[in-house]
């Protein structure tokens, strides 16, 4: 099983390049059967870049989910705590094995409508 994330093209490239070890979110998707990311880098790129497996998934409220990510998150703690404020609670999916896609394709051909999900959408 799989799912397509909207991430920012900053943040998409470096977890392709291997910068980025988690991939911070509000919310999870429910299936525990998802063991692959695609990735869907967001405008002004606009196109489905690569993927990754993933390792684990941590939830945590956040300031123990930046105690334990700081170091490899990939994101400023300004950028973290304001992308938090407010909740109790949030995930950090730990990224295994990136690939960037030789060929980066459009979204249309895996979503019918072609448009990006607002934060995830499952693959089957």
């Amino acid at each position: 099983m799989r799912v397509l994330l909207s991430i920012k093209p900053e943040y998409a490239e470096k977890i392709l390049n291997g910068t980025k070890h988690y991939e911070f979110r509000k919310v999870i998707f429910k299936d525990k059967n998802v063991k692959k990311i695609v990735i869907y880098a967001t405008m002004p790129v606009g196109k489905v870049v690569g993927e990754f497996d993933i390792d684990d998934i941590i939830q945590e409220k956040p300031s123990s989910l930046w105690s334990l990510t700081k170091k490899n998150a990939g994101i400023s703690r300004e950028f973290f705590e304001s992308y938090f404020n407010g909740r109790t609670k949030g995930f950090a999916i730990k990224i295994k094995n990136p690939e960037k896609y030789d060929e980066p394709y459009c979204l249309s051909s895996i979503l019918p409508n072609g448009h990006p999900p607002q934060s995830f959408c499952y693959l089957r």
